[in-house]
């Protein structure tokens, strides 16, 4: 069962953001803060109650200010990417949330060196990384071209489908503690496994090193074009969702095994189980204005008891669930 997170009262709540708002004075040059703002604009699922303080660095001086000041503070910090793998609760998140999208360059830094070695920041999209790359004849990102979302997220998750995945081609993870201090991880030092990792939860990720390979544009292009086409006729398109719910059991499906329980098109609210794919779990568009995340709560919370009666296993969730109800 997933556990219930109480929101604060209204006037918990006012005194804390009156707290949050000193933390950004004086103004932080280069960073854009936004109170109580609704977490539904910033992630796939459009669901979610609001941050406390939405913020938004411009770069890693920005950055580093503000988790010194939050530290400092006793102030919680929260990390949000592209918002494609994340359920925020309908009581929103306590204290500030930030999100790098304007941290985002790709680079070569030693372009006549080393030109395989790329240096990606944590904001730039999957999308980006991949075009990148293929635009210089680069190969080992392909899998990118099914993976929704931002560098920092899919670093965490070690994001990845049947073409590969961020532990193929990392060799270094950077990040920042909440002393606004910079931490070097070797590939080796970040344990990556399957959708998962080591990287530490009260870090931010801010970019990596890859290191990538030649290959010629057709092979690429063609990698990339057979993975999309194999999204498009597998997966739900056009409504909002997070994804793949449930991770992959070894040696068997999570989709398999929601469906063999006859699961398929099970609502709870505005939530549904995907007719197309029984591991994405949608919010229905005919039904969205009242669908709410409890919604979706619920449905995840029957879904696990109705697989593990049908087969005694219990799945575990791909999906990251964040704040209060």
């Amino acid at each position: 069962m997933t556990e219930h997170v109480s929101a604060p009262s209204a006037s918990e709540r006012g005194a804390a953001l009156a707290t949050l708002l000193k933390l950004n004075d004086p103004p932080i040059i280069g960073l854009s803060a936004t109170p109580d703002d609704p977490m539904r604009r910033h992630t796939t699922l459009r669901l979610g109650g609001p941050a406390d303080l939405w913020c938004v660095p411009d770069d890693p001086g920005a950055l580093s200010a503000l988790l010194s000041r939050a530290n400092e503070a006793n102030v919680p910090v929260s990390f949000v990417g592209g918002g494609t793998n994340l359920l925020v609760r309908d009581g929103g998140i306590r204290g500030v949330v930030v999100n790098l999208r304007r941290i985002n360059r790709v680079s070569q830094p030693q372009e006549e060196s080393d030109p395989m070695l790329v240096a990606v920041e944590a904001g730039a999209s999957t999308g980006r990384v991949l075009q990148f790359a293929t635009s210089r004849a680069f190969g080992g990102v392909e899998f990118l071209a099914g993976v929704p979302g931002t560098v920092g997220g899919g670093l965490i998750m070690n994001a990845g489908t049947y073409l590969g995945e961020f532990t193929d081609v990392v060799i270094e993870v950077q990040s920042l503690n909440l002393r606004g201090e910079i931490i070097r991880r070797a590939h080796a030092d970040c344990g990556f496994r399957y959708r998962d990792s080591n990287l530490p939860k009260d870090e931010l990720i801010i970019g990596a090193l890859l290191r990538l390979r030649p290959r010629s544009l057709e092979a690429i292009e063609r990698d990339v074009a057979k993975l999309r086409e194999h999204r498009r006729q597998r997966e739900p398109m056009g409504v909002p969702n997070n994804g793949s719910t449930f991770k992959n059991p070894e040696g068997d499906y999570a989709g398999r095994l929601i469906e063999a329980a006859g699961l398929k098109g099970t609502r709870r609210g505005g939530a549904v189980v995907s007719d197309k794919h029984a591991n994405w779990l949608i919010v229905d568009r005919e039904v969205q204005p009242s669908c709410t995340s409890r919604d979706l709560i619920d449905l995840i919370e029957h879904v696990e008891g109705e697989v593990e009666r049908a087969h005694g296993v219990r799945l575990r969730r791909e999906v990251k669930i964040l704040g209060e109800d």
